[in-house]
């Protein structure tokens, strides 16, 4: 995702400033800037004759002639965003202002072969916009993603997949760029593009069959030095938990994590296949479904208690199929104000998102569309044209 860009006066620095939303004519652009009008003019023709803005109408006027506004100029070009998952995929298709052109949800199995799936992917994808150009594909995955490499490492769920770089292999299949990212990272980034990235300190749990976090510090994704920031699904919780995927025993994933209430509910005899029936169950008020998603966001809010009262977020945004659950995410925030301290929680927003499930999809492509569109680059490539 973007960072601030330090120089505001270069071309890509300008169109940083019309991209936000913090400048829409030549006269806003010199007073934000410091610029003199004949530089800005100058700049801005540039980025007009490169295709990255455009300048049309009249905007408000503030004394005087009414001033030209300004605009992004995007191209034919599309970003692809999916996020995979153990069965599924959610494909999505965006163009370069972040608006969904096109979608589909697949049936995948992750079991398989790493080449077959993301052959199977790039296929769909083919599919969805023809005749129109791919630029770029974001890829979520629920694994660890090591930063220094982008490969997938010791991922509990995705057998066959470790140590792979399933960008490296989507990118030869595709002949486009492609970057990979940690499913919850993916998502947090969603959370933050669809609502207009205004909390710039986030953290995004994914409640679903296992449990993810990511994190956004200063207004960008913050993934650690390997990559694993905000991991809590091995904390453990308890001594009489059952074996987790890592191996130990009482961690979060097996005492809260939606795959545990599935499993206990069908030892009581219940005919439930996945978490969006344990959810159900509750809803229509069985008591054994209210009590483990109960006991579940009780301590999953426990846990995400020492996160906020470290990192001291404006947001702690549920996400995934357990946050549809009123008796999850009330467990979750009770818990939360419990462990903290007044203020730590003081104007602290805790509640499920509101992305929807395009939340994944939609943040790795954001991604993409942001290195596509980095200030940086726009600079390199004006510079190398003049």
């Amino acid at each position: 995702m973007r960072a601030p860009h330090a120089d505001l006066t270069s071309a890509g620095g300008i169109f940083s400033l019309v991209r936000d939303g913090r400048a829409a004519s030549r006269a806003e652009l010199s007073r934000l800037t410091g610029l003199a009008p004949s530089t800005v003019a100058l700049r801005i023709d540039e980025l007009i004759r490169h295709g990255y803005l455009t300048e049309s109408g009249q905007g408000p006027s503030q004394g005087g002639r009414r001033p030209r506004r300004l605009g992004l100029a995007y191209d034919n070009r599309l970003i692809a965003g999916v996020d995979l998952g153990a069965r599924h995929a959610t494909l999505r298709v965006y163009d370069l202002a972040g608006t969904r052109v096109s979608g589909r949800d697949i049936v995948v199995d992750i079991g398989i072969s790493p080449e077959s799936v993301l052959r199977t992917v790039f296929q769909q994808l083919s599919a969805m916009n023809p005749g129109r150009e791919l630029a770029g594909i974001g890829l979520a995955v629920p694994g660890p993603v090591r930063t220094v490499d982008r490969r997938v490492v010791s991922p509990s769920r995705m057998p066959g997949w470790n140590g792979v770089d399933p960008a490296a292999i989507l990118a030869g299949i595709s002949g486009v760029p492609v970057r990979t990212e940690n499913d919850a990272n993916a998502m947090a980034v969603g959370e933050f593009v669809a609502t207009g990235r205004t909390a710039a300190h986030l953290i995004l749990v994914k409640v679903g069959a296992s449990i993810g976090t990511g994190i956004i510090a200063s207004g960008t994704l913050h993934r650690g030095s390997r990559g694993i920031a905000g991991d809590v699904s091995h904390t453990r919780v308890t001594d009489d938990g059952g074996l987790c995927s890592c191996g130990r025993t009482g961690c979060l994933d097996t005492v809260a994590g939606g795959r545990s209430m599935v499993l206990a509910l069908q030892a009581a005899g219940e005919a439930v296949s996945d978490v969006a029936d344990v959810v159900r169950l509750a809803r229509d008020a069985h008591p054994l479904a209210s009590r483990l998603l109960r006991e579940a966001g009780q301590r999953t809010g426990v846990v995400l208690a020492t996160l906020v009262g470290f990192f001291n977020p404006e947001r702690l945004v549920l996400a995934g199929s357990l946050s549809s659950s009123d008796v999850f995410v009330a467990a979750v925030r009770s818990a939360v104000y419990d462990q903290c301290l007044p203020v730590s929680t003081e104007g602290l927003e805790i509640g499920a998102s509101s992305a929807g499930p395009d939340i994944g999809a939609r943040g790795v492509a954001a991604l993409v569309i942001d290195e596509l569109l980095d200030p940086q680059q726009i600079d390199e490539k004006v510079r190398l044209l003049r």
